[in-house]
């Protein structure tokens, strides 16, 4: 997976001026923009795409009714 994040590509504005930046992602499969969510989830928490954190299973209990 190569993606860039291109930061000119987006620009603040009013909400009566805004461009529907969704058209782009509209004709991917759903595999690719899960691919995009890691990205950018990598990105803003700070991690490698290669080497993601564990999940903390001991946050979780089981207990029968």
């Amino acid at each position: 997976m190569e993606f860039k994040l291109d930061r000119t590509a987006f620009k603040s504005s009013k909400a009566n001026e805004q461009v529907n930046y969704g058209e782009e992602y509209k004709d991917k499969s759903p595999w690719e923009l899960l691919e995009i969510a890691f990205y950018l989830n990598s990105l803003a928490y700070g991690f490698s795409l290669d080497n993601p954190p564990k999940m903390d299973k001991t946050a979780f209990s089981v207990r029968k009714r």
